[in-house]
């Protein structure tokens, strides 16, 4: 098969005030060291990666204080210009809300404020013309009819079992209109079933893949960016044809982030 990249708008957000200070997903460990300024250096890595792939990217001011803002995709779900802003679950995050809600805003996009907890494309993504939704620890499920009427989009929800893929973007990564690449064990039996029904030639992730946010990638349809440390995955993209390009994010993966969490992709 042949696939085709088309030019993508993302925003980022430099990573100026990333700490590991608490703990609110399983990777997080507040003992443990950390690196700001390699953090730093890996982001400025992934943002020219996208820069030299053609993609435009827009960034918004980090805030101190909020060590975690650099998970832009984090911070809203945009389809056809249209915004659905974030309600945090966890206290620690709850400031980068308004933050991403204000540039949106700033920019002439009609932002819809949300009423239930949602956390943007970390649990919304955008594959074809659906919207897949997860469910389970972060985005509450009562999100998901509010995330249909404002982004109008069907919505189909999915609900994720392991604590250490809290978000669907940890677990599911869309390659293009038509396909995907997931791990099933992070689904329920029934959103398993699901997923084979709507992609029949999904890429199928191993553990080892997902263990190293291999699925927290970001594709343009074409070329897919994750994580150098997925290897299996990165062979598994090659044989079906599409393009790779591994980066490391290995400090960001101390917060469980990966080039997904970093990149939230804004559809005009």
């Amino acid at each position: 098969m042949t696939f085709h990249a088309r030019p993508r708008r993302y925003l980022m957000c430099r990573p100026t005030f990333f700490a590991v200070t608490y703990r609110i997903n399983p990777w997080m460990d507040p003992t443990a060291p950390y690196d700001n300024a390699l953090a730093i250096s890996q982001w400025e890595n992934l943002r020219q990666t996208f820069l030299d792939l053609g993609h435009t990217v827009d960034l918004i001011d980090p805030l101190p204080g909020l060590p975690d803002m650099v998970f832009a995709a984090n911070g809203a779900t945009v389809v056809d210009g249209r915004v659905l802003g974030v309600q945090f679950r966890d206290a620690e995050r709850a400031d980068e809300a308004p933050a991403y809600a204000a540039w949106f805003r700033e920019r002439g996009f009609d932002v819809h404020d949300p009423k239930h907890t949602n956390e943007g494309e970390g649990d919304i993504l955008l594959a074809g013309d659906v919207l897949l939704a997860g469910t389970g620890f972060r985005t509450a499920h009562a999100s998901h009819a509010e995330t249909q009427e404002a982004l109008q989009r069907p919505v189909i929800t999915l609900q994720l079992v392991d604590p250490a893929y809290y978000h669907l973007d940890t677990a599911l990564c869309v390659l293009d209109d038509t396909n995907i690449a997931y791990l099933p064990q992070a689904f329920s039996p029934g959103s398993q079933s699901v997923l084979r029904q709507l992609f029949p030639h999904a890429i199928i992730a191993t553990p080892e893949d997902a263990a190293v946010l291999g699925l927290n990638a970001v594709s343009d349809g074409r070329t897919v960016v994750l994580p150098q440390q997925a290897t299996h995955l990165t062979g598994a993209l090659r044989a079906a044809g599409y393009q790779t390009i591994g980066v490391d994010l290995s400090e960001l993966r101390k917060a469980g982030g990966g080039p997904k969490c970093c990149t939230l992709e804004v559809r005009s």
